[in-house]
């Protein structure tokens, strides 16, 4: 009889949760929140670098889709362009030769490197393969994300 009044007694104590309870419980929730912060950034920073890889290829096929377009100016070597070579824009509105066209285009062609990519620059080079002409589009940026710092390249070759 003592051991079931003894268990009466200790619920009688007992009414609720501890200090001590809550702080522990407070500590765990608190770690699963720091974690659930790091996995955040680290999400958000791996997103910028693959929205900076869809930039690039997405403008390393611009340039290709303008060759495509004035073909002959483009097998003729007309869009070549070298890393760090600035063309001049020419003003297209009221007619221009293909050859000004291309030289617009290439020089519409960095404004966009430069402005949609950190310290963007490309360049356009030209290989004769019987009848068939490959161009080889390269595209830089610099890119910082803790295991990846530095410059990065994307080259895309295709067939004119």
């Amino acid at each position: 009889m003592s051991i079931i009044v003894n268990k009466k007694l200790n619920r009688k104590n007992q009414v609720g949760i501890t200090l001590v309870e809550v702080l522990v419980a407070l500590l765990v929730l608190s770690i699963g929140l720091v974690g659930l912060a790091a996995l955040q950034v680290n999400g958000l920073r791996l997103n910028h670098s693959a929205y900076l890889r869809t930039q690039s290829t997405v403008l390393a096929y611009d340039i290709i889709d303008s060759m495509r377009a004035n073909r002959d100016q483009a097998r003729a070597g007309g869009y070549l362009l070298g890393i760090g070579v600035n063309k001049a824009a020419k003003d297209c509105s009221g007619g221009c030769t293909p050859s000004e066209l291309a030289q617009s285009e290439l020089a519409g062609w960095e404004a966009n490197l430069a402005a949609r990519l950190p310290q963007g620059n490309g360049s356009v080079t030209s290989l004769a393969i019987g009848t068939t002409r490959v161009v080889k589009v390269t595209v830089q940026w610099q890119e910082n994300r803790g295991d990846i710092t530095g410059t990065q390249e994307l080259t895309v070759d295709a067939e004119i």
